[in-house]
């Protein structure tokens, strides 16, 4: 039986989800992580490590983005059917959060500390696209993916050669994200042109150069 959820039953869960996006171990995936345990990462020195933590607190931070951006437009999206796609699409980006956060345990690092930034500011942005127009926010989810896609083919090049477990979740990440933006475009989504699309990939490299370490 479908319920209709009250204004603060709404306001309830959307607490929840920052919380589950924000706190540290809090996510939990609704699929078990790519990194099984039949993939066991080869040698690796304690500087690869910490380059192996780098990348992968970068992606943790684009998937709290990710999280942020989905619950801002799905705030403000004109159509129940959109809001349901975006509601699919943001679980299985908990899915990549969780792996992401299990991933950093495992190399002994951490998320960055910044997230709540980048997370206020995604879901504004989200929030805002939502506003406009469903179209312009399935286009917006279109062009994110697309970057996010981009960043995570990098980092696979990127990764010490014996990370074979960071390896496994983002070549399933990519998977998810190039079918995310496909879900979007096929809904209706607006393909935004290339100077947008490069005024995203400034603001991308920004939030990448600067929780890399931090």
């Amino acid at each position: 039986m479908n319920r209709n959820y009250s204004p603060a039953d709404n306001l309830v869960h959307q607490f929840d989800t920052v919380l589950r996006t924000l706190i540290p171990h809090a996510a939990h995936a609704s699929r078990p992580s790519p990194a099984t345990a039949e993939i066991q990462d080869g040698d690796m020195s304690t500087e690869e490590r910490r380059h192996a933590a780098g990348l992968m607190r970068v992606n943790h931070t684009g998937e709290v983005c990710a999280q942020a951006l989905y619950q801002g437009q799905g705030c403000t999206a004109k159509l129940p059917e959109v809001r349901s796609q975006m509601e699919h699409s943001a679980q299985e980006e908990i899915d990549h959060l969780a792996w992401c956060d299990e991933r950093l345990q495992e190399l002994d690092s951490h998320p960055s500390v910044l997230n709540p930034l980048f997370y206020a500011a995604s879901f504004g942005l989200g929030a805002v696209a939502g506003a406009i127009g469903d179209r312009i926010s399935l286009g917006f989810v279109a062009a994110t993916e697309e970057q996010v896609g981009k960043h995570l083919e990098e980092h696979l090049v990127k990764l010490p050669a014996g990370d074979h477990r960071s390896r496994a979740v983002l070549r399933q990440m990519a998977i998810d994200e190039a079918h995310h933006a496909q879900l979007a475009l096929e809904a209706g989504g607006a393909r935004f042109p290339a100077p947008v699309k490069f005024g995203m990939s400034l603001m991308s490299k920004v939030m990448t150069k600067s929780v890399y370490r931090i």
